[in-house]
């Protein structure tokens, strides 16, 4: 399942890269993109498992930019 997700208060290019490569990484994700300039977040991932997924997701997210939100 693939879904777009807006993303508020991400502050830098690096961080984005940073959240994307460790997102990527998680058990389940088939692709991840995090773009800085638009401020959106496309996660492509199991199906089955897509909320489970999305909850640690949002954990790395969190861990390497603190104020960033993402909004479902």
């Amino acid at each position: 399942m693939k879904k777009t997700f807006k993303l508020t208060d991400l502050d830098c290019a690096n961080c984005a890269a940073k959240m994307e490569r460790k997102i990527k990484k998680i058990d389940g994700v088939i692709d991840a993109n995090v773009s800085f300039m638009t401020q959106k977040m496309t996660l492509d991932a199991e199906d089955s498992r897509f909320d489970e997924i999305f909850d640690e997701v949002v954990r790395v997210c969190k861990k390497v930019e603190p104020d960033c939100c993402i909004i479902k």
